[in-house]
């Protein structure tokens, strides 16, 4: 077969070959092109040393010359250029303790993980596939390269990248392969939070995040998610639930776009039912105040998959209100946007439904159209500009110092009363009305406080059932 090469790929590859040495387009960037996929990235093997990559180009860093890479730069864009290699001894179940250069192509495609990775190509020699690679293309089959033990006991972190790709390709995992996921999934807990953490993100994203269901049937999750194995055995029989939390958790997450934030949401929402359970009389399950044991159970799995400042605080906002129903009026909308906040409040709304999608399917014609609604009025607040946040309200900390406050905690009280004030009347937010509300002493003797963010329902969920 051919494949069309970018044309800076291609450079690289020539200038290697004219200078006596063999070069092919390696791996993922061809498995992608058999499958008429556009590759990400184009990486390259070569019988080139690394000294001797460094001597044909310009411009190049070194990205792991002990491991025989070297990264070619052409006008900004970087090529990884990794010389034949046979790996030795892999001791931490992860890394191979040395390498050593080889001048042998089939060498170097054989120590590779799977067979639609193992693949090479080059406009002079065609498609280079000496395992079988393309045949399980077609097959749609994620299979080890040679023995399936050997391939995972030399680096574990395989295991999860198998149900990976199966999940991004929708392929199937070939039965040795997964008979070695079950025999050595417990390796897992060699491979450091952030590779586990960057697996996982791929696979909850990919077009077929219920495949996470596969890592659970192998034995995967119970090493690197164990509070999901809990919610898979934790049954929900009640009017609003027909799966247990964990088939919940996995419809919901295809409901959803595929975003690394709202995804991770969706499997962290309920995962505290399991501590929120109670049964009634009836042997009806309830879970009260489970957004809260989820929003704790959540911040414990992120911290240990050491998740980023930034996306753990949205995540954990979703998780924290999705069982949040605001009123059906612009007052109750404003508030929950308030309490949820603004820069959140669409994707609340995609948890919502997400979630509803997730449930009994006699439940989803009431909870979706008043979800439309929800949205409706939103969208209506926002064309009107109402005040939703603090930063949009007409009076300042610094407005209150020079009407005579002292600086200290009671001016943030003001300014959150003000704000729920203009929060039930948006025409209120005037600087000359608020200023003369603060002068009648409305706002000084406000006795109640400001709702606390995210957490709370304005409507129950009984309301739907």
């Amino acid at each position: 077969m051919t494949i069309r090469l970018p044309e800076k790929a291609a450079y690289i590859i020539d200038v290697l070959e004219q200078a006596g040495h063999e070069a092919f387009a390696v791996g993922g960037c061809v498995r992608d092109s058999c499958l008429s996929r556009t590759p990400k990235d184009w990486d390259i093997t070569t019988s080139a040393t690394p000294q001797q990559v460094m001597a044909l180009f310009p411009h190049t860093v070194d990205t792991g010359m002990k491991h025989g890479t070297i990264t070619v730069m052409l006008r900004g864009e970087g090529f990884e250029v990794t010389t034949y290699r046979i790996d030795g001894i892999y001791e931490d179940g992860r890394h191979p303790q040395q390498v050593t250069f080889t001048g042998s192509l089939e060498e170097d495609l054989k120590r590779r993980d799977f067979t639609v990775n193992a693949m090479a190509y080059n406009p002079r020699c065609g498609l280079v596939d000496l395992f079988g690679g393309r045949r399980d293309l077609s097959a749609r089959i994620i299979r080890c390269v040679g023995d399936a033990k050997a391939r995972f006991e030399e680096d574990a972190l395989r295991i999860l990248r198998a149900v990976r790709f199966a999940a991004q390709l929708d392929f199937s995992i070939e039965q040795d392969t997964q008979l070695a996921i079950r025999d050595l999934a417990g390796n897992l807990d060699k491979i450091s939070a952030e590779r586990i953490r960057a697996e996982l993100s791929q696979l909850i994203t990919s077009p077929h995040p219920e495949r996470l269901l596969e890592a659970y049937k192998l034995g995967v999750t119970a090493v690197i998610l164990p509070e999901f194995d809990a919610a898979m055995r934790q049954p929900q029989n009640s009017t609003h639930h027909i799966y247990s939390v964990g088939i919940h958790t996995i419809k919901s997450m295809a409901a959803i776009p595929a975003d690394e934030v709202l995804r991770t949401a969706m499997l962290l929402h309920d995962l505290g039912k399991t501590d929120a359970v109670t049964v009634d009389d009836a042997g009806i399950y309830h879970f009260k105040k489970h957004a809260a044991f989820s929003e704790e159970t959540g911040r414990k799995i992120l911290r240990r998959l050491k998740y980023d400042n930034a996306s753990r605080n949205r995540i954990l906002r979703l998780v924290a209100c999705h069982s949040l129903y605001p009123e059906e009026t612009p007052e109750g909308v404003r508030t929950a946007v308030y309490r949820i906040g603004p820069d959140l409040f669409e994707d609340f709304l995609l948890v919502k439904r997400a979630d509803t999608l997730g449930q009994n399917p006699q439940v989803w014609v009431k909870k979706l159209a008043y979800l439309e609604r929800i949205g409706e009025l939103y969208r209506q607040i926002r064309e009107r500009g109402d005040c939703l946040s603090l930063n949009q309200l007409q009076v300042r900390g610094s407005d209150l110092v020079d009407a005579g406050m002292q600086p200290g905690p009671q001016i943030g009280a003001v300014l959150e009363r003000m704000l729920q004030d203009v929060l039930q009347c948006p025409v209120h937010n005037e600087k000359t009305y608020l200023m003369e509300q603060l002068r009648a002493g409305r706002y000084e003797h406000e006795s109640a406080p400001a709702p606390a963010p995210a957490k709370g329902s304005a409507r129950h969920p009984a309301d739907f059932g």
